[in-house]
C-alpha cells in the first residue's frame, strides 16, 4: 500500500488522490485498505515517517568527527530526500493548513528534525566549539530554513534571477549552517540596536 500511495501522490497529488486509487494500484480491493490503514492521512503519516527516517539515516551512516562536514552530510540528506518523498512533502503542507490535528502531528514531526540539529550542536560543542546562540531557537531555524528552500526549489521552480544550480544550492545552505555554528556573532540585541547603521 505504501508503494501504490507513492505512485498515486506523485500521479494525482495527495489532495486528489483516492483510497480506490491507491488500493487499485497496489492490486487489492478498496476494502482491503482498511486491513491496513485507517484513513489516507494515516498512509501519508508513515509516509512522512519513513522520509524522517532515510534522512537520519543517511546522515548517522556517513557520520564524521569533523562537524563541518557532518552539516553537510545532513543538509545532503535533507536535499535528497525531499526530492525522493516530494508528494509527500506537498501533501504534508497541503494537510498542515487545512486540519489542526494533523498540523499538531506535523509540528511534532520537526521536532524529531530539532533534535538531529541539536545532536550535531552537541558534536561540534565536544571539539570545543562555542554556539554563542540559543540552540533550540537555532535548530528551529535551520530546520525551518531547509523545509522553506526545499519547497521554494522543488515545488515553485525557484525564485526568479536566481541560477538553478543544484551543487551550489546545496552548498549555500551548508555553508549558511556552518557559519552560525561555527562562526556565532557575541553581539547582544541591545548592541545591534545601538549599532551605527552601515555607511
Amino acid at each position: 500500500m505504501l508503494d501504490a500511495a507513492r505512485i498515486v501522490f506523485a500521479e494525482k497529488g495527495y489532495l486528489t488522490a483516492k483510497i480506490a486509487d491507491i488500493a487499485s494500484a497496489a492490486g487489492r480491493s478498496t476494502g482491503s485498505f482498511y486491513n491496513y490503514y485507517d484513513s489516507k492521512q494515516q498512509l501519508l503519516e508513515a509516509l512522512l515517517g519513513e522520509f524522517a527516517a532515510q534522512v537520519l539515516d543517511e546522515t548517522r551512516r556517513n557520520l564524521t568527527p569533523d562537524p563541518g562536514v557532518n552539516v553537510e552530510l545532513a543538509v545532503r540528506a535533507y536535499w535528497s530526500s525531499y526530492r525522493d518523498y516530494l508528494p509527500e512533502m506537498i501533501g504534508a503542507f497541503q494537510l498542515s493548513m487545512t486540519d489542526p490535528q494533523f498540523a499538531q502531528w506535523w509540528r511534532h514531526r520537526r521536532s524529531e528534525g530539532i533534535r538531529a540539529v541539536l545532536a550535531v550542536f552537541r558534536s561540534a560543542e565536544a571539539t570545543g566549539v562555542q554556539i554563542g546562540l540559543d540552540k533550540h531557537l537555532f535548530a528551529s531555524a535551520i530546520v525551518s530554513m531547509l523545509e522553506s528552500f526545499c519547497w521554494t526549489w522543488f515545488v515553485t521552480g525557484g525564485d526568479e534571477d536566481v541560477e538553478r544550480d543544484e551543487e551550489s544550492a546545496i552548498m549555500t545552505l551548508t555553508e549558511i549552517w556552518r557559519r552560525g555554528l561555527i562562526s556565532p556573532t557575541t553581539i547582544g540585541p541591545a548592541e545591534i540596536d545601538a549599532a551605527p547603521p552601515n555607511p
